[in-house]
Parts: C-alpha cells; structure tokens; sequence
C-alpha cells in the first residue's frame, strides 16, 4: 500500500482520522448541548459588562445600586458558562439568566441599551426550550381496516 491510496487511508485507525478532524469532535460535543444558548447569554452579560464605565472605586463609593450592575452582567455570564457545562440544570440556570437579564434593565445602562439583555433574555429562552437527543419512536400501528377484514 502505497501512501495516500485509497487502502491506506481504510487501514488507518479511527483514532488517527479522529486527530485528523479536530473540529469534528467539537462539532459532536457543541451539538449534544445548548451551546448557542449558553454562547448568547454570556455575550449579553459581557456586552453588558463593557458597557459600564465606572471604575471599581466609583462603584464601591456610589453603594449598592452600581454594584448591582457588575454583579448581575457577571451572574448572566457564569449562568451562559453553566448551561454549556451542566446541560442538565440548564433550566435552573435559563430562570437565573433571565431574571438577571430582566434585572439589568434597571440597574445597566438600560440593558446595555437593549442589546446585552435581549442577548441574555433570548439566550435564555433558548436554554430553557433545548431537549437533548432522544431516540426515534417506535411508530403505532395504525387502527383501522386490515387488507382482507370484511367491512
């Protein structure tokens, strides 16, 4: 077998032709879980996050209403994180990324002027709507007249 012909390429082992394609194996793990959703609830709060300008001193001397604006954009981004991570507790985290994104209106710039909580609140909903891969059902029977029944 020559190399590069047809026979070598079958003869070579999975493993090799899985190193080969590296993005095929982060295509396979991105689609078991709602990577989308996770990657657009977390781009919400770091859009939201860059649209502070406040320095931390500022924040520390202003009190509690501008802390909230670092802590719920920082919240939004470790629920986003969570989701793609732990795809089993993405509804807990989809209502967490959603009240935080709601909250935001208030407390950031109004959102990150609309942008980073519509990321938030549609990256959310996305979350909270996946279902995993689940195998084919079976198809029923239909009821009715057989092939040969008398009507």
């Amino acid at each position: 077998m020559a190399p590069g012909t047809d026979e070598a390429v079958a003869a070579t082992p999975a493993a090799e032709r899985r190193r080969r394609h590296p993005w095929r194996a982060f295509r396979r793990w991105r689609h078991r879980r709602p990577f989308g959703a996770g990657l657009a609830l977390a781009l919400g709060g770091a859009e939201i996050l860059v649209t502070q300008r406040a320095s931390v001193s500022v924040v520390l001397a202003a009190g509690a209403d501008s802390l909230a604006g670092y802590v719920l954009p920082i919240m939004m981004i470790v629920c986003g994180v969570l989701i793609v991570a732990n795809p089993r507790q993405r509804l807990f985290y989809s209502v967490i990324g959603v009240l935080a994104s709601l909250a935001t209106w208030v407390t950031s710039n109004l959102g990150g002027f609309f942008v980073g909580m519509l990321l938030g609140l549609v990256g959310s909903s996305l979350a909270f709507g996946w279902l995993p891969d689940r195998p084919r059902r079976r198809r029923w029977p239909r009821r009715g007249r057989r092939t040969g029944e008398a009507g």
